[in-house]
């Protein structure tokens, strides 16, 4: 009895405290539930934004709700992963237009490229390939082809091992058939709503065949970096690099874009791409540059 009595106080004062915390407004509630219900997150964000502004005794709840939610909705997502087929859940994008080039070749053309791409709770894959091809007066004067496959796994939320093969042709620079393997780490410096930057470093493996017959395997080091500046919208700058480097032997490829979406699937670009060869049997110059004007579609 006595210990009841003891206790007694502590019971009233956490029940006047739970009193005294005010509740959500109904129709404020009501609201929210309904933007949740709709699962449109820049919905959700805003309503919360503004019940916190006119309620702000109630910040906690608010919150929990929102919380709630995330928690329910990555749950499903993680569900969906697990549950579904490799063959399942690919997205991608196919890209077409023409190019101008200058360096080893000076020439208009067509070009086109498509990837695709699965994302995981821990694993994601990655398929390019992509193509550009000159045919004038019944000669040939530009065949570059390429292909490649990327998994990654995500051990923490920023830094991910992965690997790499991938296969090149072009006749032009002096190369017929030229495969790369590589493998190591990488880290995504940049993760905003506006900014994007991550960047890779790995041992690589690469064999080449040339137009002349000659065959070469050498053992070098690669590195890449993928940047992407949202400036609007509706408008993206990117800029990519990779580099592959053993001795005497440098290879560096640079792709700058600037990306306009047209609908929610289309899209228009300018990119500007620059590919520098050490070593070139078939040409004096080292730099190849190509400027592109494609229409993409999202799928």
């Amino acid at each position: 009895m006595r210990h009841c009595l003891f206790l007694l106080p502590f019971f009233i004062t956490s029940i006047a405290r739970a009193e005294e915390q005010p509740l959500l407004p109904p129709a404020v509630r009501e609201m929210l539930e309904a933007a949740i219900a709709n699962g449109n997150e820049t919905e959700i964000v805003t309503v919360a934004k503004i019940a916190r502004q006119t309620n702000p005794d109630s910040s906690d709840e608010i919150q929990r709700m929102v919380a709630s939610w995330k928690d329910r909705t990555k749950a499903t997502h993680d569900a969906v992963i697990r549950e579904a087929r490799f063959t399942e859940l690919w997205t991608g994008r196919i890209e077409a237009g023409g190019f101008r080039s200058t360096g080893s070749t000076s020439e208009i053309g067509i070009s086109a490229s498509a990837t695709a791409t699965r994302t995981g709770i821990e694993w994601s894959h990655k398929l390019t390939a992509s193509a550009d091809y000159r045919r004038a007066n019944g000669i040939t004067s530009r065949e570059r082809y390429f292909a490649g496959y990327e998994p990654r796994y995500q051990f923490d939320p920023r830094g991910f091992a992965y690997g790499l093969v991938q296969f090149e042709r072009d006749t032009s620079i002096g190369y017929d058939e030229r495969y790369t393997a590589s493998a190591g780490v990488g880290y995504k410096l940049i993760v905003s709503k506006k900014v994007d930057l991550t960047v890779d470093v790995g041992p690589a493996i690469r064999h080449a065949r040339y137009v002349i017959g000659a065959r070469e395997t050498k053992v070098g080091g690669r590195a890449s970096m993928d940047f992407a500046w949202r400036i609007t919208p509706t408008l993206t700058f990117k800029q990519t690099a990779s580099g592959y480097a053993e001795s005497q032997v440098f290879t560096l490829n640079s792709l700058t874009a600037l990306e306009t979406k047209v609908t929610n699937r289309w899209s228009a670009a300018f990119s500007y791409n620059v590919q520098y060869e050490s070593e070139t049997l078939l040409s004096a110059r080292d730099f190849d540059t190509m400027s592109r004007l494609t229409l993409s579609y999202d799928f």
